[in-house]
């Protein structure tokens, strides 16, 4: 599949003829480079052809060159070189997704979403994707998984710029409420990977088990447990009402409110690279 020959031809095509591939990985272009090329292609023309295909219905789709097309409208030209190729429509897609998967400025989930559509789609190996774009069978496996975040979380990871790294860190939070609450947080602080890395370490560190649990609940004490949440909730809207970035959440556990209160390390003392409180009472029942 990789090797496959076929006779090619130079032609010159009117570009609003040439139609998209629908297996173009590459979901966004940035405008201002878009505007680069484009003048580029005004000065010097087209250097290198686009890679286009013959459909049985006579119209021709492209196989690759997707952001050339586009400048090439943006440039005003009326016709532009394309090598014809006489691959057949699996061929094809396969082509233009492993020729935008080779370039480094795809998106992160850009290109995961391409791997995703290679191996489930056109029946292309995960050995044989690593293979063809020079990467191991491990971190082709990697990009897959990143597709397990959901759109908000995909939303937060592309706006902040956060790399595979960073998603991959997150990935070790089960629960999506959890890794939204983490990538807020994350991209508040702008932190790096290994902050990041070491911030879900401690999120995920146990709750610390201080007291034996009880074996009879007294509604005494089920109202003390309140009202120390209800305090904690306190101190943090006063701590933001006072200017300072605090915030907190709880997650259950099968014996415990875990209840995790944040404070930025510009704001609060000490030298950790991240102020990480927990507040635990028993879980009580709802009344």
């Amino acid at each position: 599949m990789w090797n496959h020959q076929d006779k090619k031809k130079l032609i010159q095509l009117p570009p609003d003829t040439i139609h998209p591939n629908p297996a173009q990985p590459r979901t966004s272009f940035d405008p201002d480079s878009l505007s680069e090329l484009a003048e580029s292609i005004r000065q010097n023309g087209l250097l290198q052809p686009l890679t286009v295909r013959r459909t049985p219905t006579g119209e021709y789709q492209l196989i690759a060159g997707e952001r050339r097309l586009r400048a090439c409208k943006l440039a005003g030209l009326s016709l532009v070189p394309c090598v014809v190729s006489s691959c057949d429509s699996r061929q094809s897609a396969i082509l233009a997704m492993l020729e935008n998967l080779q370039r480094r400025d795809l998106g992160v989930f850009e290109e995961a979403e391409g791997l995703r559509r290679l191996v489930e789609e056109w029946g292309v190996t995960q050995e044989e994707a690593a293979t063809r774009l020079g990467k191991s069978q491990s971190s082709i496996a990697n990009k897959l998984r990143l597709l397990r975040l959901g759109p908000e979380e995909r939303e937060i990871i592309t706006r902040a710029g956060l790399t595979e790294r960073h998603a991959r860190a997150v990935l070790r939070l089960e629960k999506q409420e959890d890794r939204l609450a983490a990538l807020k947080w994350v991209e508040e602080q702008q932190l790096n990977v290994a902050q990041t890395e070491a911030y879900i370490s401690q999120f995920l560190e146990p709750v610390t088990k201080t007291d034996k649990p009880q074996k009879k609940k007294k509604t005494v004490l089920v109202r003390d447990v309140r009202l120390f949440m209800n305090t904690i909730h306190h101190a943090v809207d006063v701590m933001k009402q006072s200017g300072i970035g605090a915030q907190s959440w709880k997650r259950e556990t099968e014996e415990y409110l875990e209840y995790v209160v944040r404070i930025p390390r510009s704001e609060a003392s000490g030298s950790a690279p991240l102020s990480l409180v927990k507040g635990e009472g028993k879980k009580a029942a709802q009344g």
